[in-house]
């Protein structure tokens, strides 16, 4: 599952990344509003923790804008205002939750939860590429109306890439993140399934999306002129 938070305080920050981490999320960071408000336009989450002190674009601002766009992904706010006329605002603005700092992390983390869960009830949502389309729910990849057999780990590879379209990913942040704690070797196991991925897409010259960046590891880009 995949958390964009956007928070200015960086200590705190560094905590919940970590703690998510450790609970099998994949967590982007922003501590700016107008980074923030664009990782999401640009984005694919499934969850937006947000404080509303933010420098340039406060918190309010970035909940109107995202609902404006029709994003409806669930948005948790996390803040020190704790007065009801901030509260109101919050939900009035469309925040979906409203939790007041300091907090304990697991109450976080099982509202966060709570909101997937009610959030994936109401969405089929897909990933696009041009005419490549994953539907992580039937777990189904296609080209235009052809469907492309993938098995779970390249499935599970594309749609981390996917999801952070031109984002760089390690070969062993990868690993972290598809094989978690399953895998402990320190053999070329991303190079080949990245491989064996590539071969599958070779409809439409659909491999040359999956970026090999050399000495760093790999991303997903798609050009405009798909």
């Amino acid at each position: 599952m995949n958390l964009l938070l956007i928070d200015k305080n960086r200590e705190l920050s560094q905590v919940l990344v970590e703690e998510f981490e450790g609970n099998n999320f994949l967590v982007d960071y922003s501590e700016s509003g107008a980074e923030g408000l664009e990782r999401v336009l640009r984005g694919n989450y499934d969850c937006i923790i947000l404080d509303l002190m933010l420098p340039k674009v406060d918190g309010f601002q970035i909940i109107e804008k995202i609902r404006e766009d029709g994003i409806d992904v669930p948005i948790i706010i996390i803040t020190t205002k704790d007065s009801i006329e901030d509260r109101v605002e919050g939900f009035e603005r469309g925040a979906d939750d409203y939790l007041i700092k300091p907090f304990d992390f697991r109450e976080l983390l099982a509202r966060v939860k709570a909101l997937i869960r009610r959030s994936s009830g109401k969405k089929h949502p897909l990933i696009r590429c041009g005419d490549l389309t994953l539907d992580p729910i039937a777990r189904e990849c296609r080209i235009e109306e052809q469907l492309i057999p993938l098995r779970k780990r390249e499935f599970d590879i594309l749609e981390l890439l996917m999801r952070h379209e031109n984002q760089v990913f390690t070969r062993e942040r990868i690993i972290s993140h598809v094989w978690q704690k399953e895998y402990d070797g320190t053999s070329n196991v991303v190079d080949v399934h990245i491989k064996y991925l590539r071969d599958k897409l070779r409809i439409n010259n659909y491999d040359r999306i999956v970026v090999t960046v050399r000495g760093v590891g790999y991303k997903v880009s798609c050009p405009e002129s798909y």
